[in-house]
């Protein structure tokens, strides 16, 4: 059995030109379906645009440039927080102003360091201190091999001060998503470096949020140690989020975008939530999909069916690092939602009935009544569901009812997309 061939090795025998592959062959007659994107890279999330590409942002740049300004001179920042809902332009605003703080220094011979962290992705103290770490040692200036595992936050630490004090007069520290963060002392630690006298560098924070309440849950010590600016980035407009995408319409090939394609999707992102990175998503998602049906122009049809997709996304994300018992609850509060479409709420107990229903179709544990309460609150903070008391009836006293409020079939349509929810399909 050991000597015979893989089907991997019978693969490559029959295909050993790879550009005989048909999987990923394109004939003459299959030019057109290449030539939708000319700059696709224009449309993908994480990309920082140059300046005469951001849109509907320029007060709010320049008040951040003003919280940076003093790096220029080798003077101390200061730390900044920025608020507002998603997609609204706050990390790229953050990393932009950041990246041009940088080299307006550099061409004043002072040694600034950049770091952006993602903290959804980075949410311990530990992940966070190794990222800002590894990403700003200069081996050739250090000569430190940091290790990717094995040491803890206080062996970073201990890095990263004698990193900032070889190779920089000045860092900032982008912490994007900071509210995902499972403990605020890395705050006080980059916040206090210098007064504490750990490092002689001068040290920026921008911390980044979603939610305009997490300055409030922070603890009072961390509070009086950033001393920071707040902003509040409202959403986009239609006609903000219009000219963002005909900033970016040399994405496509030219021709590509049928005329109604870009005010039809402003439209629609500025009625739902003003989100400037998924109308971007929803318009390069109707690009994928013409170029899949093999057709040479991008239509209003692209743009709606783009549009459920990035809902679905939209709420995807909103559930990342969820535990598979949260989308338990979610999928019967659905279920509940669409068999009972004239009632406007359910009660706690109801869910956990079709809760209960749920868990034991898939054999899995079932968690008390108050954890799926619990969580259920959770989810209201996070903005997934609405959680409002009712008087309830005569003889009945004051409960909650919790209604999604996300469209029913984009709820069921994404937490189903779990692998680990199949067998309730």
């Amino acid at each position: 059995m050991a000597d015979e061939p893989s089907q991997l090795s019978d693969f490559n025998d029959r295909f050993e030109d790879p550009a005989e592959d048909p999987l990923f062959n394109f004939d003459d007659d299959d030019a057109e379906y290449a030539d939708i994107f000319a700059r696709k890279e224009l449309l993908k999330v994480g990309h920082v645009p140059e300046s005469a590409r951001i849109v509907g942002r320029d007060d709010e740049i320049e008040a951040v440039a003003a919280e940076l300004r003093p790096i220029v001179r080798s003077d101390p920042p200061n730390n900044v927080m920025i608020y507002g809902k998603t997609g609204t332009g706050k990390s790229l605003v953050a990393r932009h102003v950041t990246e041009r703080a940088r080299r307006a220094a550099a061409s004043n011979g002072v040694s600034v360091g950049a770091v952006y962290v993602d903290c959804a992705q980075h949410n311990t103290q530990t992940r966070v201190a190794r990222t800002v770490t590894r990403s700003l040692n200069e081996t050739e200036k250090t000569d430190f091999d940091i290790p990717r595992a094995g040491i803890g936050s206080g062996e970073y630490y201990d890095y990263l001060w004698d990193i900032l004090n070889i190779a920089y007069d000045s860092v900032i520290i982008v912490l994007d998503e900071v509210d995902r963060l499972e403990d605020d002392d890395i705050l006080m630690q980059l916040s206090r470096a210098r007064e504490s006298g750990k490092a002689d560098c001068h040290l920026g924070v921008i911390a980044v949020s979603n939610k305009i309440e997490y300055r409030d849950q922070l603890n009072e010590r961390v509070k009086s140690s950033l001393r920071e600016e707040e902003f509040v980035f409202q959403p986009y407009d239609a006609n903000q989020l219009r000219e963002i995408m005909i900033h970016r319409r040399d994405a496509f090939c030219e021709g590509v975008l049928s005329d109604d394609v870009i005010p039809l999707a402003a439209a629609l992102a500025a009625q739902e939530h003003g989100d400037a990175r998924k109308a971007i998503e929803i318009l390069r998602h109707a690009g994928e999909l013409a170029e899949r049906e093999d057709v040479d122009t991008v239509t209003e049809n692209h743009i709606r069916d783009a549009q459920e997709w990035a809902e679905v996304d939209r709420f995807e994300e909103l559930l990342r690092g969820s535990t598979t018992q949260v989308k338990f609850i979610l999928y019967s509060l659905a279920l509940l939602t669409k068999e009972n479409p004239n009632e406007d709420g359910f009660s706690t107990s109801r869910i956990y009935n079709r809760y209960k229903e749920t868990a034991t179709k898939v054999d899995t544990k079932i968690l008390s009544e108050h954890r799926v309460y619990e969580l259920l609150k959770e989810q209201a903070f996070l903005g997934v569901v609405e959680s409002t008391r009712t008087g309830g009836g005569r003889g009945e006293g004051s409960y909650l009812e919790h209604r999604l409020v996300q469209d029913t079939g984009i709820v069921l349509k994404s937490v189903l997309r779990d692998s680990r929810l199949e067998e309730l399909t």
